[in-house]
């Protein structure tokens, strides 16, 4: 198969969807990989290192995309490169598709085969193409918002962990996931006390079981979550329910509960928040404030660290990604069950359940294109 790795163009995504190593995977298998000039560049990855790992570099994503059966990406393909998807040409990235109708539309009309890294998922109801990126976005919310909770960012002024004699943060985490949990443990880890706010009973009691003594759990309903709110120092929404828009745990009514300069970090941005006044914001301006409360809602927030999250991803994508350009997508879908979740959208017809619904569009059951 003719795999192609272009650059990604989104704002300030400096991420890649495949390591020159992922590269050596492929040419043993004697694929052939085509990658745009300074795809890697941002992630630490040469051009050169590339052409030693076996990959034929291009000058422009146009001809990656005119040569290639197959596009890996990290992010999902953005209004300029509509026009360059051919019809039947295989997709693998993220899509996030129940947070765009414009997407939605446009994968339709190319008539793309789109293959979701986000609803890739095993039997166990876990997301392995997701849980990398997950893990990166969770210990990176508490980074960024201790740094939004600093006095010349328009914060409360507040140290998260506090010192000797003085109380620190207050942390509350909506979802007890895998975003929720890695949140915990850097928040605990500066010293915070945190709460983990989840709808799943069991997972409330492993949560009380493996999580320091500064963690404590908290059933989710809309009577917890307010009162826990109103002494936070910093929320995030850590919120996912595969492939549908999260719900939104945090109205704006809600807001005037919150002490301004409270920090609200919506990890769940790129599947259309959890908090109703979170918009999907860059790394370049990353933040906003209404009625007096931090938003930062950045939607690649993995973008930031690109050399580690670049090598979590490959290091998850990359077994399917062989499988997909062994057998071609339609064997490897019926082969195996936890890429067929995968599929969203093919042949002009959405095959996932939960974008259909997003935008109340036809619904096929994915059998009826493979």
């Amino acid at each position: 198969m003719i795999i192609g790795i272009p650059k990604e163009i989104k704002n300030n995504e400096n991420r890649v969807a495949l390591t020159p190593a992922g590269v050596a995977e492929f040419k043993k298998h004697d694929h052939t990989v085509y990658v745009q000039t300074k795809a890697g560049e941002n992630s630490g990855f040469t051009d050169e290192a590339y052409i030693e790992a076996g990959a034929v570099i291009l000058p422009s994503i146009e001809e990656v995309y005119e040569i290639s059966e197959m596009i890996m990406k990290v992010k999902e393909p953005i209004a300029s490169e509509y026009p360059l998807i051919k019809k039947d040409q295989l997709l693998f990235t993220y899509f996030h598709f129940a947070s765009s109708e414009p997407l939605t539309h446009a994968m339709i009309e190319r008539n793309a085969i789109c293959l979701a890294y986000e609803t890739v998922e095993k039997a166990d109801r876990s997301l392995p193409l997701l849980v990398p990126m997950s893990e990166v976005a969770g210990r990176m919310s508490i980074q960024e918002g201790a740094k939004y909770l600093e006095k010349p960012v328009g914060g409360k002024g507040i140290l998260l962990g506090g010192v000797p004699g003085v109380a620190p943060a207050n942390v509350v985490i909506l979802g007890g996931g895998v975003v929720g949990t890695q949140a915990a443990r850097i928040a605990a880890g500066f010293g915070a006390r945190v709460t983990i706010v989840d709808v799943s009973l069991p997972r409330l009691r492993y949560l009380a079981d493996v999580m320091p003594a500064n963690v404590t759990t908290l059933m989710s309903n809309h009577y917890n979550i307010c009162t826990a709110i109103a002494s936070a120092d910093l929320v995030v929404g850590a919120v996912l329910i595969p492939g549908t828009k999260a719900p939104h745990l945090i109205t704006r009514d809600m807001l005037k509960l919150m002490q301004p300069g409270t920090v609200l970090v919506d990890v769940a941005v790129d599947q259309g928040g959890c908090i109703e006044t979170c918009t999907p914001t860059t790394h370049e301006n990353p933040t906003f404030i209404i009625d007096n409360i931090i938003h930062y809602c950045v939607a690649n927030m993995p973008g930031a660290v690109p050399y580690t999250s670049t090598l979590a991803l490959t290091n998850a994508t990359l077994p399917y990604a062989l499988l997909l350009a062994n057998e071609g997508w339609k064997e490897a879908c019926k082969k195996n069950v936890e890429l067929r979740k995968g599929l969203n959208i093919a042949n002009g017809k959405i095959v996932y359940k939960g974008v259909a619904e997003a935008w109340g569009l036809a619904y096929q059951e994915v059998e009826t294109v493979l």
